[in-house]
């Protein structure tokens, strides 16, 4: 029993001192970030609170926020241009899983050229902070099950940075589904994946799957939150995930700002009918 409690005393100060790393960690990057935080709210674009930028990246230090915004951004916009897309002629631009306008914060001089920027996301708090602070956009919540907010057709150019990497097989179905809905014929689809970086890092049986082309899937009871994953083998994902569409790109662990996830640029035909309301959801 003597052993016992000194096991249990031993453990409790061990997270104890967890506790205070954390702490004192966030507490350091919160300092650091003040000069960050003043220059640019000064010039126009406030950094979201710490409590936002935990909620998103697990660190409230606005270096990686910001940089990794703007990595996503030049990547997306290089991308769209190899493909002789100006990002000017778009007309609108959807950020589907926006955050707290991580990526959408440098699409401003984009809306001062008259493109439509548009962002939703399941978390009120960070649409409402997005509303509030980057008012070049329009920023709506939508449900894990629901619709975008937008006409059929809308927009030339969506991306969904780190999104299906926390959905299970039916809610992928569901929101391709809407992005081919909501995405004109001939525009572009970017998406992040996890893929072959994780590959090893799977229990045996999901290796097996995912080695036989299967996208494998954890934690789908909490879909939309970072205890689920989903995990796409790349040479499979045009008659899985991208069934229907033309994979223009394929980036392997390439996804600057989403580390260690594979970029895609997907393309929907131009002759594309819309989906029936069945494979609509």
């Amino acid at each position: 029993m003597q052993g016992g409690a000194t096991g249990h005393r031993i453990g409790l100060a061990h997270r104890a001192r967890q506790r205070l790393r954390r702490v004192a960690e966030r507490t350091r990057h919160h300092v650091q970030g003040m000069p960050i935080r003043l220059a640019e709210r000064a010039a126009g674009l406030p950094v979201p609170p710490p409590r936002l930028l935990h909620d998103i990246g697990n660190s409230v230090d606005p270096t990686w926020f910001l940089r990794g915004g703007r990595w996503a951004a030049e990547d997306i916009r290089n991308a769209v241009a190899r493909h002789g897309v100006p990002m000017e002629d778009l007309g609108a631009l959807l950020d589907f899983g926006c955050g707290v306008g991580r990526v959408v914060r440098h699409w401003s001089g984009l809306a001062a050229a008259g493109v439509e920027i548009v962002g939703t996301d399941a978390n009120p708090a960070m649409i409402d902070w997005c509303r509030r602070h980057l008012r070049f956009g329009r920023f709506a919540v939508n449900t894990l099950d629901g619709r975008v907010e937008a006409p059929d057709d809308r927009f030339g150019l969506a991306y969904a940075l780190s999104v299906f990497t926390h959905m299970g097989a039916a809610r992928q179905r569901h929101w391709m589904a809407e992005m081919r809905r909501v995405i004109r014929p001939g525009g572009l689809l970017v998406l992040t994946l996890h893929g072959d970086a994780y590959r090893d890092g799977l229990p045996p049986g999901l290796r097996e799957r995912y080695d036989r082309g299967e996208m494998v899937e954890v934690g789908t009871d909490r879909e939309g939150s970072n205890d689920c994953a989903a995990f796409h083998p790349p040479r499979t994902l045009a008659y899985g995930l991208a069934e229907g569409w033309e994979i223009l790109e394929w980036h392997p662990r390439a996804a600057r700002g989403n580390p260690v996830q594979d970029f895609y640029l997907i393309r929907k035909p131009k002759d594309a009918e819309r989906p029936t309301p069945a494979e609509s959801g």
